[in-house]
């Protein structure tokens, strides 16, 4: 089963693509988590947040309780430039040091700029986002 870290981005539709493939992203969390840390900068997970729309999608492949839903709390919305620090510092140090990641950091990166793109949208459009997870 792979898991998958994707954008939410507050509204119906934003009007604009927010597709994030996120897998080797999430392969590679623990490893992302700390090097955030070491870079001084919010890890991903920080940004997580689960609401119904991703509790549904959970329901949906038989990994979350149903009791849940009945208890989620209301969804935690970022400003988007606190997330394009996170995304642009981890960019930046794996482009001069990708041997941190060994052979996943170029899917990473490319991942991480997927997020760039659609947190510069999402900042433009003056919304807000959050990191959800899915298991597939």
């Amino acid at each position: 089963m792979a898991a998958s870290m994707y954008i939410v981005v507050e509204g119906e539709d934003p009007g604009f693509d927010i597709f994030v493939n996120g897998q080797a992203v999430a392969r590679n969390e623990d490893a992302l988590e700390r090097l955030a840390k070491r870079l001084g900068v919010k890890p991903l997970l920080e940004f997580f947040s689960a609401d119904e729309n991703s509790m549904a999608l959970l329901l949906e492949q038989g990994i979350a309780n149903p009791d849940w839903a009945n208890h989620l709390p209301q969804p935690q919305w970022y400003d988007a430039s606190h997330g394009l620090v996170t995304v642009c510092a981890l960019i930046e140090f794996l482009t001069v040091e990708p041997a941190a990641l060994g052979p996943e950091a170029e899917p990473v990166l490319v991942e991480l700029r997927e997020y760039e793109r659609v947190l510069r949208k999402t900042a433009g459009y003056g919304l807000h986002w959050h990191v959800a997870v899915s298991w597939r």
